[in-house]
Formats: C-alpha cells, structure tokens, sequence
C-alpha cells in the first residue's frame, strides 16, 4: 500500500471514531437527557460508545469504505455509508444493543433504531464530505496531486490533457507522455515533455514516481492495449482509459465519472472487502477441518511414499505469489529425487517417467496437493485461485501471453477455473488456454464462484478425471 493512502485511510479511521462517537453521543442525549422518552436506567457512556466505534470501522471496511475515495464522486460514498449504516443497524438490532428495556413499548424501540440510523448516517457521511471538501480544495490548490502518465500523443491524448486542466480536483499532475508509435514531432505540448516511448513505459513510471496512468488511443492504436497493460501489471498504479475503448475490455473495467468526465477503471479483482474477508475466512476454516479430518489418509500417503522411494516426504519449490512475492509450495513428493537435475525445468506430462508409482495414485486422487493447505493457513495460497507459477515459466510465459503477469494480482490457489476446465499444462497452447480461464477467474471473482468451482474439483477428484 502506497505511504499516500495509508495516510488516506488513517485519515479516514480517525474522522470515523470521531463522528461515530458523535453519534452515540446524540443518541445517548436523546434517550437519556432529552425527556422524550422515561428511561428507568442510565446505561454505561464510554464503554458502549468505544465498542461501537470499532463495531462501525469493522462494517465499513466490509463495504470498502477504507479503500482509496481519491478523487471520487461523494454521492456514491454518502450512498454507500447509507447502505453500511442500514446494514450495520440490523446487526445490532439482532446482537446486543436495541431493546425495549425502559423504552416502554416497542415503538420506542423502533423510535431508537430510526433516530440512532439518522444520526450515523448524517454525522459519518457529513464527516466524509468535509473531509473531502478539504481534501479537493488542497487538490485545486496543488497540494497533494498525483504524478499521471499519458499514453497516446495523438489528438486524443491531448484533449484529454486539456480536459484534465480543466477540473485540478481530479487530482492529476501530468508529468509528461509517452507515444504508442514514433513521431517525427515531440515537441513538449503546452510544456508537458514526451518522456520516451512506448517500451520504456515501466522505467518511465518508475523514474516519475507515477501514480497513474491514463490510456488516450486513436483507433488505429488499439492493438497497443495488452502491451500497456501488461507493463503496467507489476507497478502500484491506477489504469484509466477513455471509454470508447471499453468494448475492448469487456468484462474488465468499471465506469468512473467526477465532474461529468468519464473514465473507464481497469480492475485487478471485482471482489468487494466483505467478500474478501468471507473468502480468507473459509480458506482458514476449510483447510483447518480437511488438514483435521482427513489425517488418517493423509499419514497413509506420507507411508506409502516412504515405502515406495527414496528421498523426502515433502516435496517444496518456489513460486510467485500475489504481487510477485516467492514462497515455498509444499506438495507431497510424487516423483523420484531429483527428477530435474538433468532436464530442467519442464511441464509434466500424462506419461511422466519421473512420477513414482505412488506418486501417479497420488496425483490422480490430488493427494499430493494437501500440504498446500498448510500455505493457505500461512497466507500464501487460496483454496481457489490461478495455480502459481515458477519464477522461471513466469518469465518465459510473460514474453509469450502479454497479459500473463495480471494472473499475480491475486492470491494463487490449489484448485482453480483453469484446473477444472483444462488439464496440466504439457506444452504453450495449454498454458496460453489456462491463462483466458485465469483471466476470466480473476474478472469474475465471487464466493458463489469459488463455490462452484470448489464443487467442481471435488467431482473432478471423485470421477477419476484428473491426471
């Protein structure tokens, strides 16, 4: 996480205590102090009010309302806190804190749940929008604006330039841009250099510290696409492009409009924080159960492998997680020691001779993939997710598949779409075959789908299909 949006985001945690405080605090004064309502007790005020605080922050980062809001309209954040508040008030309403106990009847209690709605949604979304009235009037000041990129140097680029100076709260400082094709003209445009050309755009974005990168191409330029996306996959920066170019990444994007000034978002991942959340919970629990419940079977395999070769039980190799991170893949030893030692690292096949005999009821059953859920446990791995990749292939497969690289945007798996749609990968057309189904994964993401998929695997498994 960028150092800017965590300052962002503190920011934001501190103006949330504060204003959900202020709103106990009213509620607290209208039940208690205000005399419309007998009350035979006066609950506790701090504890209560502290409690609650952490309660809201918690519901708020489940609707994504901690993620960056720069530059964003603030009708869709006050919508969005409304549609928190509503959901966070019915939880409490469920748990702990409405009763009718000294309210006289439940009408009063229904009275509590709408006044106490009322005074959350107007001291949080108030509290957000003079955060951000503040946050804009720095941004037109200059304060805190964003080093941004175009790519394109036709007409285009540059109505989109002008456009942008236009409206400084969007929060853009255009450093400079950077031509899909040579021209014989680059002369500085309104004196905005052109910093290089289209293959230098990584070094470019790292020498300039850029934020964001904003795509401006004539129709003569769309074939550029996937070449800019792929080299901008392992840089922090947000993708914009113009929308007319939104048919060529169906699927991929989300509109985004301030000030009437359409921008078209280029998304890692469509999960929203409480799905995540949902999805890190039932990797944890699910891996937990089948690592307890299947212990029989797996000290059988870890047996039979001491049985039938030598060498060790476990089998690790280093891969390339989320954001390009390594860690060590466990697997249980399916093939003969050092079976690479000679070839090098190639795919496996449905007639490896390297796989023990053990080790081809292993991977026929997926046995040989349970360790793996101790690397959920650890963080490293999903249940569902693009299977990771040696550093080695990723290399080579990313000269080959453009957007390859976009398969690290999130946390890998030991089962996947690709796995339940396609079998291992023996040679560059099963790979280039994965990644549209890793791509269509990472697009479409959902707990409904990892579900799916999750099924999918066990009747895989079961039917005898994998190999």
């Amino acid at each position: 996480m960028r150092p800017n949006v965590r300052k962002e985001i503190s920011i934001l945690l501190l103006g949330d205590f504060i204003m959900t405080s202020c709103a106990w605090s009213l509620y607290f004064w209208f039940r208690i102090r205000s005399g419309v309502l007998l009350s035979v007790m006066e609950p506790d005020y701090w504890v209560p009010m502290i409690a609650l605080a952490f309660f809201w922050m918690f519901i708020f980062f489940l609707f994504g309302l901690y993620r960056s809001w720069y530059a964003k309209s603030r009708l869709d954040e006050l919508t969005l806190i409304a549609r928190a508040v509503i959901s966070g008030i019915l939880l409490l309403f469920f748990l702990i804190f409405f009763d009718d106990r000294g309210t006289g009847s439940p009408i009063h209690t229904r009275l509590l749940i709408a006044v106490y709605c009322a005074f959350m949604i107007v001291c949080v979304g108030g509290g957000r929008m003079l955060q951000h009235t503040f946050q804009r009037r720095l941004l037109t000041a200059g304060i805190g604006l964003h080093n941004t990129l175009i790519v394109g140097w036709e007409s285009k680029a540059r109505a989109l330039y002008d456009s942008i100076q236009l409206y400084p709260a969007l929060g853009y400082r255009v450093v400079g841009f950077v031509p899909v094709r040579e021209h014989p003209s680059t002369d500085p445009y309104k004196q905005v250099p052109v910093l290089g050309p289209i293959d230098d755009l990584a070094r470019i974005i790292d020498l300039h510290n850029v934020k964001d990168v904003l795509i401006a191409l004539d129709s003569t330029d769309h074939d550029g696409l996937l070449s800019i996306v792929a080299s901008c996959n392992s840089h922090d920066v947000s993708l914009k492009i113009i929308p007319d170019l939104y048919d060529i990444i169906s699927g991929q994007a989300r509109t985004n409009q301030i000030y009437g000034f359409p921008l078209i978002e280029i998304m890692p991942q469509l999960m929203q924080p409480w799905e995540l959340f949902m999805k890190r919970a039932i990797d944890i629990g699910a891996s937990f159960l089948i690592l307890l419940a299947g212990l029989p079977i797996w000290l059988l395999a870890a047996l039979l492998i001491r049985l039938d070769s030598r060498g060790p039980l476990f089998y690790t190799q280093e891969r390339l997680g989320k954001d390009e991170r390594l860690f060590n893949v466990l697997k249980f030893r399916s093939m003969h020691v050092d079976a690479e030692k000679e070839s090098g690292p190639v795919w496996a096949n449905r007639e490896d001779p390297r796989v023990t005999r053990v080790g081809k009821w292993l991977r026929k059953s997926r046995i040989d993939e349970v360790p793996q859920l101790i690397n959920v446990l650890d963080g490293e791995m999903s249940l569902v997710g693009p299977r990771p990749e040696r550093p080695f292939f990723v290399e080579q497969l990313s000269k080959e598949i453009p957007l390859y690289k976009r398969r690290l945007k999130v946390r890998p798996g030991i089962t996947g779409w690709a796995q339940v749609k396609h079998k291992y990968d023996e040679n560059i057309d099963d790979v280039r075959k994965k990644v549209e189904y890793d791509l269509y994964y990472i697009e479409n993401m959902s707990i409904r789908m990892d579900l799916k998929i999750l099924l999918n695997t066990i009747a895989v498994v079961l039917l005898g299909k994998g190999h």
